[in-house]
């Protein structure tokens, strides 16, 4: 729970409890016109969400741009059955089993970390699922660059992919999707 986390969730003074993510290039960046950091009690929970989608959005970058490239095995995957990729899921659309499989997948990794989201996310174990600790530095201040890298590199996914996936579906081409 919170309270074992040893961090207080009333507000310290600090821009969203001292989080990692409002130091910028020319000083402290705390952009929050909404304001989602005066619910201190729901701070975790937003880190944990922009963490989580950050990541989506870097795996579905790299998923909308390598089938444009790479195709599995089969008649039904390749560059002749589909063209262009983004119009992949139209063309196995009868597929059951490929799209069964990837929401079968997600929904048993949102599944197991449910409780965690829940019961025991606090601000300093956001978006820790205890993979890749070997390559987490040792010090703290690389653990801040990292986590920082981290969320940074999912803010600029999630504007990407948001603009890739517009430009396929405008140009209907292949990867760099150009007229």
């Amino acid at each position: 729970a919170y309270e074992d986390s040893g961090i207080s969730l009333l507000d310290n003074g600090k821009f969203a409890q001292g989080l990692v993510g409002s130091d910028g290039a020319w000083g402290p960046y705390e952009f929050d016109p909404v304001g989602f950091s005066k619910y201190t009690e729901l701070v975790p929970f937003f880190r944990e969400a922009e963490l989580k989608h950050g990541r989506i959005a870097m795996l579905a970058w790299l998923g909308l741009v390598v089938p444009d490239f790479v195709r599995i095995p089969g008649e039904r995957y390749s560059f002749e059955a589909i063209p262009v990729s983004i119009d992949g899921h139209a063309k196995l659309n009868g597929a059951v089993g490929v799209n069964f499989q990837v929401l079968f997948w997600i929904a048993i990794l949102e599944f197991c970390c449910a409780k965690k989201v829940f019961e025991w996310n606090s601000l300093e174990c956001a978006g820790d699922y205890g993979f890749g600790l070997t390559f987490f530095p040792k010090d703290e201040e690389g653990q801040r660059k990292m986590r920082m890298a981290e969320l940074k590199n999912g803010r600029l996914a999630m504007i990407a992919f948001g603009g890739a996936i517009s430009q396929a579906a405008l140009t209907r081409h292949p990867f760099p999707w150009l007229y």
